[in-house]
């Protein structure tokens, strides 16, 4: 591969250049997106994308240039533009950088797979769409029905003046649907596997037929007709259950983002926003009850929070974040973790070649609770509460404390038993007191590991692609409801 022996001799001539550290990222990425709205086909793309970025670090400072010319001449350019922008950075820099140590990896990762979704015909991809969706509309009150799939193959090369050398391969498929009824002037919508365009995973085309839309199509029409009719979710307090892929949002909003170093230190106040959990805090706050344990782990296969080595060349990494319902971790990088004497927790990834890597999250998952307690036990053991499902909306302030977020579904609880089902669902809180209202979590037989393709950070902003995992959970005393 030649632009992998042009990497290495513009890297070395960095090296040569009096600079602290240089690495060079250079990514081939291909992606497929198929979108059925109401049995016809509307939207359709298979794209690639190819280039290169290199970072520069000189007396403490940051350069970084990118480029999609592969040519030997452009890959010395872009060195050269990245190592002056590192030294126009040194001109105005407060504190240099400084990273913690790791003995350079060489090696490769693989994604899993059994079939590949960019050999399965199109018109197999459509014809499954097509009869889920042909399903979702067997009531004139579904007034959309939609479903889609996505696949994404990226390949990546990562090289460092300490002397890494990795090479990577990450296969994602996901696909979802969701009908939306309309009956006297009520919209009700619901999505399946989950929202925000299904579930994903790197895995191959397998995943895609193991969600069995087809299968779950006439449910979640039912259900969608059956919230036209649906009594609205009262207002007060009440014991919540969330179902696993609502928590899952939870726990990215309120426990990922905010533990996400950068944000703490402040770097990204401007636009992302900063954090609660502060530096002080860490090994002393309580952020929830004893039950609660989320650690990161970007090592579990299938997840799109998985992979090798992140954009630093650091190898994946199980690592604690609460640990008993105390703050113990924070998701680091090379630079930041020794500023709370850590080390680097393997976060650190970009959205594409042409992007700075930053701090993200990996699978940030809430562990199941030791008992194989079942979602049917919980319910059961409750007198008087809520079950919700499926997000339709979220909002979180800056510092990642004041939450509301609002269901697509919901049940009512009464004396063990659900009752009746109830529309549009909206439930809020303060992140420590909600975590510490956290009395009983499913086992893992309830546990899963949900995609979330779409978190965004950074200026200019990025797109990552994140995970998390959850059992069904219960929490005391939370308000539901929207007061008039």
């Amino acid at each position: 591969m030649e632009t992998k022996e042009w990497l290495k001799a513009a890297l070395n001539d960095l090296s040569r250049a009096g600079i602290d550290y240089a690495d060079g990222r250079y990514l081939d990425r291909e992606t497929e997106s198929i979108t059925v709205r109401n049995e016809q086909v509307a939207a359709l793309s298979r794209r690639g994308d190819c280039g290169f970025g290199i970072r520069v670090l000189y007396k403490g400072s940051w350069g970084f240039a990118a480029s999609a010319r592969l040519t030997e001449a452009d890959v010395m350019e872009t060195a050269r533009r990245a190592l002056e922008v590192a030294k126009a950075s040194y001109l105005t820099q407060r504190e240099p950088v400084k990273l913690d140590e790791w003995q350079p990896h060489r090696g490769s990762y693989r994604t899993r797979f059994e079939v590949d979704p960019f050999a399965v015909p199109l018109d197999r991809k459509l014809e499954l769409l097509f009869t889920a969706v042909k399903i979702l509309r067997q009531d004139k009150r579904i007034a959309v029905a939609e479903g889609e799939m996505n696949f994404c193959r990226t390949e990546k090369l990562f090289l460092s003046t300490e002397g890494a050398e990795i090479t990577q391969s990450i296969l994602e498929s996901g696909a979802g649907t969701e009908a939306t009824a309309i009956e006297d002037g009520d919209l009700q919508r619901r999505s399946y596997p989950d929202s925000l365009g299904g579930d994903i995973a790197t895995r191959g085309y397998e995943f895609v037929e193991s969600l069995e839309l087809v299968e779950n199509a006439e449910r979640i029409r039912e259900e969608a007709l059956a919230l036209l009719a649906a009594e609205p979710c009262p207002v007060g307090k009440r014991d919540l259950i969330i179902g696993s892929s609502q928590l899952g949002l939870q726990i990215h909003e309120s426990c990922g983002h905010p533990t996400e170093l950068d944000r703490a230190l402040g770097t990204e106040i401007s636009y992302a926003g900063g954090s609660f959990l502060t530096p002080d805090k860490l090994g002393n706050f309580r952020y929830g009850s004893k039950i609660v344990n989320i650690y990161g782990d970007a090592t579990i296969p299938g997840s799109i929070g998985s992979f090798g080595y992140d954009d630093e060349g650091v190898p994946a990494q199980r690592f604690p974040i609460i640990e008993e319902g105390i703050f113990v971790g924070y998701l680091t990088s090379r630079e930041t973790a020794p500023i709370v004497g850590k080390r680097s927790s393997g976060a650190m990834r970009a959205e594409s070649w042409n992007h700075i890597p930053l701090i993200r999250m990996v699978n940030i998952n809430l562990e199941p609770g030791e008992q194989d307690l079942s979602l049917e036990d919980l319910i059961a053991d409750t007198k008087d509460g809520i079950l919700v499902a499926t997000n339709k909306s979220w909002s979180i302030d800056d510092l990642r404390l004041n939450f509301q977020f609002g269901c697509e579904i919901a049940w009512e609880i009464k004396h063990g038993k659900r009752v009746r089902m109830l529309k549009n669902p909206v439930y809020t809180g303060i992140t420590p007191q909600f975590w510490n209202s956290c009395d009983a979590i499913c086992g893992r037989s309830e546990w899963r590991i949900w995609g979330l393709p779409n978190c965004g950070k950074g200026e200019p902003p990025q797109t990552m692609h994140v995970a998390h995992g959850a059992a069904p959970a219960r929490f005391r005393n939370i308000e539901v409801g929207v007061k008039k």
